[in-house]
């Protein structure tokens, strides 16, 4: 099962403002602006839980990934996004509501996608959603680091842009 094509973004401008909504499909083909999360869960441990995509994401299809991410559906906001995405991928409802880490502009390396980079708090084990993920699992800041540096292009290309940008604020 792939991603709805006909899914509605709100399409948004240079300072995120919206200005109007099209579906998903016209707004990856067209390179619009529309808006996006990405959770990054971190236990403990100071481990950070990466996800490997399924086969049938329209985008970046078995490449790994932050804990969960997802696009702002037309009317939403951020925070409920990342909220749902929470639970939708991992079945994760943490104790502690997200913190907003950093927002970066829409740019080539994210989709055209405004992206709200948030710290989320949890131990695990999750339920992870079969249709958005492989498999996941935790690893060290050091790991990833190097796994980035080394092969890179096992990594969704939004991830390898906003991981350096990151990984100190967790």
């Amino acid at each position: 099962m792939g991603q709805d094509l006909n899914e509605l973004f709100d399409v948004v401008d240079e300072d995120d403002r919206v200005i109007g909504q099209a579906p998903r499909g016209e707004v990856h083909a067209r390179g619009l602006r529309h808006r996006a999360v990405h959770g990054f869960v971190v236990n403990r441990a100071g481990e950070v839980f990466l996800h490997q995509r399924s086969l049938v994401k329209d985008t970046f299809p078995g490449l790994w990934n932050s804990s969960c991410a997802g696009h702002v559906g037309a009317g939403d906001d951020y925070d409920a996004t990342m909220m749902r995405e929470l639970a939708e991928e991992l079945g994760c409802v943490p104790a502690r509501a997200p913190v907003r880490l950093c927002k970066i502009e829409a740019r080539p390396e994210t989709g055209a996608e405004f992206v709200w980079i948030y710290r989320v708090e949890a131990e695990g084990p999750f339920q992870l959603n079969a249709r958005e993920i492989q498999c996941g699992a935790w690893f060290g800041r050091a790991a990833i680091d190097a796994w980035v540096a080394e092969r890179p292009q096992e990594f969704a290309a939004s991830f390898v842009f906003l991981w350096p940008r990151v990984r100190g604020l967790l």
